[in-house]
C-alpha cells in the first residue's frame, strides 16, 4: 500500500536547509526531493534566493529601542509545535525579526520562509527570478527604513565605489540621482552567487524607491514594465548588466525616471 507524503511547506524546506530538523524529518524532506520534482525545484530556489536582510538592515537592528523590543516580543503569543527538538525551528530568526519590527515600528517578518512568491513565476527565467526576489526584499521597505538625513555627495561616493569592483561598474553620485527624490544609501548584496547593487531612495510623493543592478550575458534590452508586489518595476539590460528601478510610483512616471537614469549609468 503506498503512503502518499504531505508536500512540506516553506518553511520545513528552509529548516530543512539549515539543517534545523531532526533526522527523522530530514530524511523525510531528502526522500520528498528524490521523488517530487516540484519540491525539489522548491527547495533550490529557496536555497539560491537568500539574500542577507540582516546584514541590509544592521543599522535599524541598532537603533531598535530595547524596552520596546522586549514589551512587543513578550506580546507574541507561543505558537504550538509539532518538532520533538528542543529548539524550534527558526528560533534565533524570529529573535532577529522581532528586533526589526520593534526597530522599524511595523509588524515585518523578513524571513525566506515567508517571502511571497508570485504563482507565476518561473524558475527558468533568470532575469524575472531575480527582479521577483528584489521585489519581495524591496516591499518590506517602509518610510521609517529609509528615514534620517540625505548623505553628502563625498558620503554617496564612498558607497557607490563599494559597488564598483564587484560590479565592473564606475557609479557616480551624479549617475544615479533621480529629479526630486533623496538618494539614501547604496548597498551591495547577492542574489545566486552574484553581486547585486541596490541604490535605494525616498521620494516624497510615493515612499521607498530602489534602482537595482547585476551582472548579465543575457544581452541587450530595451525598457520594460511589470507589477512586482504592488509596485512598478522598469526593467532593460545592456550587454553587461540588467537593470530595474521598482517603486510605488504610477507607471508613466517611473517609466519617465528610469529613461532619465538609463543613459547615466551605462556602462
Amino acid at each position: 500500500m503506498n503512503t502518499k507524503h504531505t508536500i512540506p511547506s516553506d518553511e520545513d524546506l528552509t529548516a530543512f536547509i539549515d539543517g534545523e530538523l531532526t533526522a527523522e524529518e530530514a530524511a523525510r524532506i531528502q526522500t520528498m526531493v528524490e521523488e517530487d520534482e516540484s519540491t525539489a525545484e522548491r527547495l533550490e530556489f529557496l536555497a539560491r534566493a537568500s539574500l542577507p536582510f540582516k546584514q541590509a538592515f544592521a543599522p535599524l537592528l541598532s537603533e531598535a529601542p530595547r524596552e520596546k523590543l522586549e514589551t512587543m516580543l513578550a506580546a507574541i503569543p507561543a505558537q504550538p509545535s509539532a518538532r520533538p527538538a528542543s529548539t524550534p525551528a527558526f528560533a534565533s530568526r524570529r529573535r532577529f525579526l522581532g528586533a526589526l519590527a520593534a526597530s522599524l515600528v511595523v509588524g515585518i517578518a523578513i524571513d525566506r520562509a515567508v517571502i511571497g512568491i508570485g504563482k507565476g513565476f518561473s524558475a527558468k527565467d533568470e532575469n524575472g527570478e531575480w527582479r521577483t526576489v528584489v521585489a519581495d526584499y524591496i516591499s518590506l521597505y517602509t518610510a521609517e527604513t529609509l528615514a534620517g538625513p540625505v548623505p553628502g555627495r563625498e558620503d554617496q561616493a564612498a558607497q557607490l565605489a563599494s559597488l564598483d569592483e564587484k560590479l565592473g561598474l564606475s557609479l557616480s553620485p551624479e549617475a544615479v540621482s533621480l529629479p526630486g527624490i533623496d538618494f539614501k544609501r547604496a548597498l551591495l548584496l547577492q542574489y545566486d552567487g552574484k553581486a547585486l547593487a541596490q541604490v535605494a531612495y525616498l521620494d516624497p510623493e510615493t515612499g521607498p524607491m530602489a534602482l537595482c543592478i547585476v551582472r548579465s550575458d543575457a544581452g541587450p534590452k530595451a525598457p520594460d514594465l511589470e507589477s512586482r508586489k504592488g509596485m512598478n518595476v522598469v526593467y532593460w539590460s545592456n550587454a553587461t548588466h540588467a537593470f530595474m528601478l521598482i517603486g510605488h510610483g504610477a507607471a508613466d512616471r517611473m517609466t519617465a525616471i528610469a529613461e532619465g537614469v538609463r543613459g547615466k549609468v551605462a556602462v
